[in-house]
């Protein structure tokens, strides 16, 4: 039985930690589906598990890695066979199911997604549930009536993995993006991803938000939560619609009515993690199409597999920006 490399998330007298081990496939969970990866990605939520600085994993242990890409190994769902490249995010993979951050994964048939043409196993893991949290969020606001031509969207969290797909996204489509960031160094960045203003958050009272305040924006993608997305909606069109993604700032939201019943705001809960088919696959083929981020190549990093554990370092200390690809087998 083959044997493979792994990062595997445990806990010991309370205190959570990961390391590198030798696992073989009578180890993996249970699933339709075993895949030789290729890619994983870093996201906030990884970090956040690996080491134990917030309370993501709900058993140990666990490999963690919520993204993968790669080929198929073997498959008694007969909607994939040997050899097929494809995707897996989401759901309970490196949660509660091992995940993308190691050289082998088996997971449930309905977790798995065909790539898409146009996509390579590196380009989906650039995207990785980051860009499938923003493009979720955004075909959401089109369904809810959204056009370039209602007016400006907001971006908050502009430099993260969602926010800055979000932006180089909504920018293709032709919206006027502002995008809302705390680091001013940053600002460049935000305006080669398309972006048409760059707004500071240290330039906002938080402690003055009124139940309705200027209409501002006909859209918005919010990752942070808390008093920012209190902020955005009072501060929203007539019939404007936010994207609720994230929480980095709180997970409290202290706000009235006023915008919903005055304006018709309409605040759409975007969960990326447990959508299912034929929605998912559709998303997907959207980033492989008019979604597909312009500057995805420039916002990616790659790093070695042995890289992963100073790059989780890199997230809870809040220096990453953009999106980092974990080369695990590579294709």
């Amino acid at each position: 039985m083959e044997s493979f490399n792994a990062l595997l998330i445990e806990e010991r007298d309370g205190k959570v930690s990961s390391g590198f081990v030798r696992m073989d496939e009578s180890q993996l969970d249970a699933g339709e589906v075993t895949i030789r990866v290729a890619y994983s990605s870093v996201n906030y939520k990884d970090a956040l598990a690996a080491t134990g600085a917030g309370k993501i994993i709900r058993r140990f242990p666990c490999v963690g890695g919520i993204d993968l890409s790669g080929v198929v190994i073997s498959s008694v769902d007969r909607r994939f066979k040997p050899g097929d490249p494809v995707i897996a995010t989401s759901f309970d993979i490196g949660v509660a199911h091992h995940g993308g951050y190691a050289e082998i994964a088996r997971v449930p048939g309905d977790w798995v997604v065909p790539l898409p043409a146009g996509l390579s196993l590196f380009d989906a893991m650039a995207l990785g549930t980051a860009g499938f949290t923003a493009a979720l969020g955004i075909v959401r606001m089109e369904e809810n009536g959204l056009r370039p031509d209602k007016g400006p969207v907001i971006v908050t969290g502009a430099t993260g993995g969602v926010g800055s797909l979000a932006v180089d996204m909504l920018a293709k489509l032709g919206y006027h993006v502002v995008a809302l960031t705390g680091k001013e160094s940053e600002a460049d960045y935000l305006r080669e991803l398309g972006a048409a203003e760059v707004m500071l958050r240290q330039s906002l009272d938080l402690t003055k938000i009124r139940p309705l305040d200027r209409a501002r924006w006909a859209g918005a993608v919010d990752n942070l939560g808390g008093d920012i997305l209190a902020w955005i909606a009072s501060t929203m069109e007539q019939g404007g619609t936010i994207a609720s993604i994230g929480l980095a700032a709180s997970m409290s939201l202290n706000t009235t009515v006023a915008p919903f019943i005055l304006r018709g705001v309409s605040l759409l809960g975007v969960d990326s993690g447990y959508i299912r088919e034929p929605y998912r696959l559709g998303v997907w083929q959207r980033l492989a199409g008019d979604l597909r981020p312009p500057h995805l190549a420039g916002m990616a990093r790659r790093i070695g597999f042995d890289e992963l554990p100073a790059t989780f370092t890199e997230f809870v200390a809040g220096r990453a920006k953009g999106r980092v690809v974990v080369e695990i087998g590579g294709a």
